[in-house]
């Protein structure tokens, strides 16, 4: 991953990230929140010898120098612990009261500052007191040589113990401002983890290893698709009609050089759109004014006879069979003007049929009375039929659910196009979120030409000859 990857990371799961940090920065206010306060007493004392001319102060302040660093070590040692639990006359451990105590000698000086903590400020500075004390007759009882009454050092109390009512533990700013910086650090973390082990398919960059196949259209997410799936059902200048207006002037491209193209319009996996695509950019074809013609192939699950309110006892396994002619099985879809064929009678094997003779007679027949055929097919994984309908058309579109697809997916189904030798001529994108200002759905759109008065000026199919 590049810099701006990690940009684009955080400006796609920073709702997370933030709601990650926010959560580390609770639980360490609630930590904080459960802990008893700590107060703290310092003293200090200073380490100094006995001797007093010139000659010997240099040497004598070495010597301090050295001892004050043992005297240090001295103040965790069990047996000053025992004196001070003596002195006091308290009910503590020895043990546990020297973990309360720690020592710091100053930089190059022989200043010895012990500190004591504990849940109590008057107690805490009690002890303090009496542990220098006691110290300084530890000192004097160690450093006396045998036979003699004088020390040549001694430890004197400089600074009696302080006392002060402001806990130094626990610290609710710094708490919680480690909180919330280690839980944007972690949140960020499992967003480019997230990042790096996500799959599916959000942008057109993330099919760069998968194909080069180009991308035709982006269809804008409209909340409002499940009550007006229909282009005919919503305002002609609405993103999503805009948006099949853009795949629509995309497909004229594809094969320049063939008048008459057949297309079939699959997806991965069901549940993708690929049937609500197909009728809307066969609708958006009809209102543009060419002969266009969608077939329903899906004879397994077919949906677009009920998507369109058309008739769907009579269709495409009728006219393999044999039942009607193919011209007896168009309907036309008056809003729009677009023929139709329906599936039919869903047959008990599909795949034979759509693979079959007559399949292609068909297409090849009603390929030079329209300009454009669209072939509702059904997902490439789950069975072979749309395979073998874009191995008899001019190539494959596939539809593509934005952020639900994975690259896996997209190309195993690649490559069961490639499999019966059929061309992939492009992607469509899928319900893409209205934001997403990848696809360029940043702005509003300028009017331009209705499509509504356009089927006027269509060119005479089978219901006009």
């Amino acid at each position: 991953m590049e810099l701006r990857d990690y940009f684009k990371v955080l400006r796609r799961r920073w709702i997370s990230v933030v709601l990650i940090g926010a959560l580390c920065a609770t639980a360490a206010g609630a930590y904080t929140l459960l802990q008893s306060p700590v107060y703290a007493s310092d003293a200090r004392l200073f380490i100094s010898t006995s001797e007093s001319d010139a000659a010997t102060a240099a040497a004598g302040g070495q010597f301090s120098a050295q001892r004050v660093k043992s005297y240090a070590d001295l103040i965790g040692s069990r047996e000053l612990a025992n004196r001070v639990v003596t002195d006091l006359g308290i009910d503590a451990d020895p043990g546990e009261l020297a973990n309360q105590v720690s020592a710091e000698v100053g930089v190059e000086t022989v200043n010895l500052t012990l500190t004591v903590t504990d849940t109590d400020a008057r107690r805490a500075q009690q002890i303090a007191q009496v542990y220098a004390e006691q110290l300084v007759d530890l000192v004097r009882e160690l450093e006396t040589p045998q036979g003699e009454t004088n020390a040549p050092i001694k430890a004197t109390i400089v600074d009696a113990a302080s006392f002060s009512e402001t806990p130094v533990s626990p610290k609710p700013v710094r708490n919680i401002g480690l909180g919330l910086l280690v839980g944007l650090l972690v949140g960020f973390a499992l967003a480019v983890l997230r990042q790096m082990l996500d799959t599916r398919v959000s942008s057109p960059e993330d099919l760069a290893d998968v194909t080069d196949a180009p991308t035709l259209g982006t269809i804008v997410q409209d909340p409002a698709g499940t009550r007006a799936p229909l282009l005919t059902q919503i305002e002609p200048h609405a993103p999503r009609a805009e948006s099949f207006r853009v795949l629509r002037t995309n497909l004229q491209f594809v094969d320049v050089d063939t008048q008459h193209k057949v297309f079939a319009v699959s997806s991965a996996l069901p549940g993708e759109g690929k049937t609500s695509t197909a009728v809307n950019l066969a609708l958006s074809l009809a209102q543009g004014g060419g002969r266009t013609l969608l077939i329903e192939c899906d004879l397994r699950r077919p949906k677009a006879a009920s998507r369109l309110g058309l008739d769907e006892a009579i269709g495409v396994t009728s006219v393999l069979v044999g039942r009607v002619k193919a011209e007896d099985a168009v309907q036309v879809h008056e809003p729009s003007g677009l023929d139709f064929i329906a599936a039919g009678p869903i047959p008990p094997n599909p795949a034979e049929l759509l693979q079959s003779n007559a399949m292609s007679e068909l297409l090849d027949h009603v390929r030079d009375l329209y300009d454009v055929v669209i072939l509702d097919a059904p997902p490439l994984l789950p069975v072979t039929d749309a395979a073998l309908l874009a191995a008899k058309a001019d190539g494959a579109m596939l539809v593509l659910n934005h952020g639900k697809v994975t690259r896996d997916q997209v190309q195993l189904s690649i490559e069961r196009l490639e499999q019966v030798d059929a061309a992939l001529v492009g992607l469509v994108f899928n319900r893409v979120p209205a934001k997403n200002k990848t696809y360029g759905y940043g702005y509003g759109y300028a009017p331009q030409e209705s499509d509504q008065a356009v089927p006027a000026r269509r060119r005479e199919g089978w219901h006009r000859r």
